[in-house]
């Protein structure tokens, strides 16, 4: 195997990973939700904060290490978020 092929390699692992990780804290958070009565719960708060920064430290040190572009470490913590607020969104509608 190439060393070319090798770092395509690490690279696709380092998303997968990632992506994996931001799917686990997505899950986390929805089944926090449905259990919670609001989500003004500061345990709710500190979990999604720890869980988010996190994951951002992950991402960050992915894109210094060369194994994720930095556009894409930005998109996967844009899609988290942006998702993350879909869930928000949802448990308004929720309460109404």
């Amino acid at each position: 195997m190439a060393a070319s092929d090798t770092l395509i390699d690490l690279h696709e692992k380092a998303l997968r990973l990632l992506q994996e990780d931001a799917d686990k804290i997505e899950k986390l958070i929805a089944i926090q939700m449905e259990n919670l009565t609001t989500r003004k719960c500061p345990l709710y708060e500190e979990v999604l904060d720890t869980q988010m920064y996190g994951f951002s430290r992950a991402v960050d040190f992915a894109v210094r290490t060369g194994l994720v572009d930095e556009n894409a470490g930005k998109l996967l913590i844009s899609q988290l978020e942006r998702n993350l607020a879909m869930l928000y969104e949802a448990l308004e509608k929720k309460e109404e």
